[in-house]
């Protein structure tokens, strides 16, 4: 049987599979989604293992919301998603997380600062914490994007993080450095204080990431 956006819906499994092998979930939370066009997205279920999805349980949503294609229903934080990728053209991917130490930093409503060079090259700087709505709705969803701005990460208040890359393998990079910098953060507090890097050190650092860094 031929589905629909197989490749998409695969990339979206796998993303999900590594997810939850590097611990950024337990169970069946968190979801995942990625851009199919400028109209169309592919997302997770709601309530599904990782390990059990097939192509056809991904679900396929347009803008609006509706579905495409697909029979399962779509993650409760459909809104959330789609809000990111209404409000930002240069994302292709979202994954959101309930790891450990970003955690930590939702529970406190606390935002994680800009101390790590590889956090801010990739993610443009600290990251900021959305003020509290419940899960599933839109209100939750305005107030990520709002927090979010122009970064490529932001915690939700007494919830977890949300990472939003060009594609699902930036993403997920995202989410696994977002939950080493939060780690850190908390060890270098014991420490007696985290350090963050200046304004002028993050916007050089974050040009070379997107403009020099790797093979081109």
């Amino acid at each position: 049987m031929t589905v629909k956006y197989e490749k998409e819906r695969r990339e979206v499994i796998n993303t999900g599979i590594d997810m939850a092998k590097t611990n950024l979930v337990v169970g069946t939370w968190g979801n995942i989604s990625r851009r199919i066009d400028d109209n169309l997205i592919a997302i997770t279920p709601s309530g599904m293992d990782y390990y059990s999805l097939e192509p056809e349980d991904i679900v396929v949503l347009n803008m609006d919301g509706e579905l495409v294609d697909g029979n399962r229903k779509p993650s409760i934080e459909y809104n959330l998603h789609l809000e990111v990728y209404k409000n930002r053209s240069d994302v292709g991917a979202v994954v959101h997380t309930h790891s450990t130490f970003c955690t930590a930093f939702a529970i406190a409503r606390k935002g994680i600062p800009g101390t790590a060079e590889d956090l801010v090259q990739i993610v443009g700087g600290d990251v900021k914490v959305s003020e509290y709505a419940l899960p599933g709705g839109i209100e939750l969803a305005h107030n990520a994007v709002k927090a979010l701005g122009d970064r490529n990460a932001v915690i939700l208040a007494n919830h977890g993080a949300l990472s939003a890359g060009r594609d699902l393998k930036e993403a997920l990079k995202i989410s696994l450095i977002l939950e080493k910098t939060a780690e850190a953060t908390i060890y270098a507090q014991i420490l007696g204080g985290a350090v963050s890097l200046s304004q002028s050190d993050v916007d050089f650092m974050r040009d070379f990431y997107l403009n020099k860094y790797g093979q081109r």
